[in-house]
């Protein structure tokens, strides 16, 4: 215990004290030695000590001489010589220097002494090393009252011992004692040290017990809950299982329903169909109504009739594909037929009214005649002279294309009418099979060109694999189902009329609303014509017969041809509301002209080919050639120009350099005048985006590129 060293170490340090290392032999007058043999260090008197050894000196001298006396000695021995130096000098340092010689002698003979007692009696020897390991020196001390002091201090110094071993003994049993204690109070401390952590597992166990019982009680309850759930969820499907055999319960009543009225309302077409044909028959001219009514009303009242037919004839060719007429059908029916009943009672009032005026008309007829006879040579006339002074105005341009363009036209256009022949048999199917396979081929010949956008170069490539691995024969997965031209011998012929068709009028609606699209659907067929070149002549097929600008070519009208087909061939769009207006027809030119441009100039960048673009630059140097070579059109031409020369003209400047810019001069200093000299004043939108075009390109002699050019970044996207 710490206590215990703490007492052992006091001990140690008591013993090697100087005091501790005095030693006191009881038995020193017995063997004859001094009381201070054994002492290590000298002992040196005070200062009061002279005026004590003063007074006792008399006394001293007295007494060594008794003591010598009865010895028979009459030598003087040292302790007396020293005791006589002493009472006769009296100085302290004398006394001290003469004990410290005494100490020396007696040591000397201490240890002579000690060693015969050694050879004598070696039980001695131990009690002599341990009782007093060095013997003090001797100091021979005559006086009886010195040695009653020395036996003073000897009984002093027993009783302190005796004393101090009393203290240490009861020291060492207090010391013990608190030892015991400490060790009893440490050993209940981890008795209940050992008590609170066995209490603390006990409740950390039943804690857990408890965390496990509660968590068994709620999985349990789970379980319940989820058992609940599911039985609910049982007798809800049961519910809906009964409520959908009770809804095809009801389905199959309504189907048999809707068979029976349609039925009926196929019978009531039938009849109504029947009738208007029959009253149709009545508006043909007969010897009757050609005396009583012009022709320009017959032809008006027959047309007319021909168009109830044939509306009455659409509804009819729906239920020819397995369908029956809808209610809204009848009414288109019915409405027809009332339709052609009031039409036969108009020409009916028309003619009668017609016999009457019949006579005024024929005579006003000859006057104004006459009067037409004489205005048509006058117009005549000026239109010559008007002709004369343009032709003398324009030296020498023409108003046709010239003859191997035109050839090229004709050739493009017998191959795209070749190829219509060609899938004639799946363009028009006879059984529902066949039906179905067209449209499933046209879906994935169209939906793909339909998606190409400008988000990613890696979207833009998987388009075109599709479409090319369609154009090759494998399949392609298309609205979920894998199709193939393969599947048909007139698919291939199909898809490629079909897709090019889908690009013209992606540039004709697409990139007339949102140039910068041009780029995307104008690389991707760039790539396919390379691989596919039937497809790329349907594709210039399509473009010169919806815009035949793009030749450039300008259709003159033959005799016979009516205005509205004529309006068709020259690109305009002609329905039953009539002729677009211009600005719509000058957006779609604009928009397919802008997709030539992008075609011409562009290449799939991840060809394997070495050979040169199949249609590439020098026929956008040719198209923009041959139309400074053609009168201009007003609005058309300073359109096209414009737009042609904004997507391509950066292209061309890098190929042509100086022989573009001759062309461009030409354009800006002969040709336009002449644009300018056939635009009105409310056409002159064109014309002038057109001249500031090719002022600042000639001022600067730099073209920009276009708007939304894919960049090489694109394709890393």
């Amino acid at each position: 215990m710490p206590s215990e060293n703490l007492r052992w170490e006091t001990l140690q340090a008591l013993k090697n004290s100087p005091k501790g290392k005095i030693t006191f032999d009881p038995l020193w007058s017995q063997r004859g030695e001094h009381i201070l043999t054994g002492c290590k260090e000298a002992l040196g008197l005070s200062s009061h000590s002279g005026v004590i050894l003063d007074r006792t000196s008399s006394a001293a001298l007295q007494r060594s001489s008794f003591l010598g006396s009865l010895s028979g000695d009459s030598s003087p021995s040292p302790s007396e010589e020293t005791a006589a130096s002493i009472s006769s000098t009296g100085s302290i340092a004398d006394i001290n220097a003469k004990n410290a010689a005494l100490c020396a002698e007696a040591s000397l003979k201490n240890e002579t002494v000690t060693e015969e007692t050694k050879d004598e009696n070696p039980e001695a020897d131990n009690i002599l090393q341990v009782s007093s390991p060095v013997s003090p020196p001797v100091i021979s001390l005559l006086s009886p009252k010195a040695m009653e002091t020395a036996g003073h201090i000897l009984r002093l110094k027993e009783e302190q011992r005796e004393k101090a071993k009393l203290a240490v003994m009861l020291r060492q049993e207090m010391q013990e004692k608190l030892a015991v204690e400490v060790a009893n109070a440490e050993s209940e401390q981890l008795k209940r040290f050992e008590e609170l952590m066995e209490l603390k597992q006990r409740q950390e166990y039943q804690s857990v017990r408890d965390m496990m019982d509660r968590e068994t009680k709620e999985s349990m309850g789970r379980q319940e809950k989820l058992k609940e759930e599911q039985r609910h969820r049982m007798k809800i499907l049961n519910l809906r299982l009964r409520e959908a055999q009770l809804q095809r319960l009801r389905e199959a009543e309504l189907e048999k329903q809707r068979q029976t009225e349609g039925r009926e309302r196929l019978r009531n077409l039938n009849t109504i169909q029947e009738e208007v044909l029959q009253l149709n028959q009545l508006l043909e001219p007969s010897s009757q109504t050609k005396a009583s009514l012009p022709s320009a009303n017959l032809s008006s009242y027959s047309t007319r009739g021909n168009q109830l037919c044939s509306q009455v004839s659409e509804v009819v060719r729906k239920t020819a594909e397995g369908d029956f007429p809808s209610v809204e059908d009848m009414n288109v029916a019915e409405r027809a037929l009332h339709d052609m009943r009031t039409l036969i009672r108009l020409m009916q009032e028309e003619a009668a009214k017609a016999q009457e005026k019949k006579k005024k008309e024929q005579e006003q007829e000859e006057e104004r005649r006459k009067q037409a006879e004489l205005q048509a040579q006058q117009e005549a006339q000026k239109k010559a002279a008007q002709s004369a002074k343009e032709k003398a105005k324009r030296r020498g341009l023409q108003n046709s294309a010239e003859e191997s363009t035109l050839k090229w036209y004709k050739e493009l256009q017998e191959l795209a009418a070749g190829c219509t022949q060609s899938f004639e048999q799946l363009n028009s199917p006879r059984d529902a099979q066949t039906k179905k396979l067209k449209l499933e081929l046209q879906k994935a010949a169209t939906i793909p060109v339909s998606q190409i956008a400008s988000n990613s170069g890696s979207q833009l490539r998987e388009i075109f694999d599709k479409i090319d691995k369609l154009l090759s024969g494998r399949a392609v997965v298309s609205g979920g189902k894998s199709i193939s031209t393969s599947h048909h011998p007139q698919g291939l012929d199909f898809v490629s009329y079909k897709l090019a068709e889908k690009f013209v009028k992606q540039g004709e609606e697409e990139v007339a609303a949102h140039h910068e699209a041009a780029f995307p659907i104008a690389v991707v067929a760039s790539g396919i014509w390379e691989l596919h070149s039937r497809v790329g002549d349907l594709i210039l097929a399509h473009l010169h017969k919806k815009c035949p600008y793009s030749v450039p070519h300008y259709p003159p009208m033959k005799d016979g041809t009516p205005v509205e087909e004529y309006q068709r061939i020259l690109g305009y769009r002609v329905d039953d509301s009539g002729v677009e207006g211009q600005d719509s027809f000058l957006k779609r030119m604009s928009g397919m002209i802008r997709l030539y441009a992008a075609i011409i100039q562009l290449r799939w960048p991840y060809s394997s080919k070495q050979e040169s673009v199949p249609h590439g630059l020098n026929h956008g140097w040719r198209w923009l050639a041959q139309m400074l070579n053609m009168e201009p059109l007003a609005d058309i031409t300073a359109t096209l120009l414009f737009d042609f020369l904004e997507v391509c003209g950066n292209a061309l400047m890098k190929q042509y350099q100086a022989q573009f810019w001759k062309l461009i001069l030409i354009l800006k200093e002969e040709y336009f005048p002449r644009i300018e000299a056939v635009t009105s004043s409310g056409q002159m939108g064109s014309v002038i985006r057109l001249k500031q075009f090719l002022e600042m390109s000639l001022q600067s002699r730099q073209i920009s590129p276009p708007k939304g050019q894919l960049s090489s970044s694109f394709w890393r996207s």
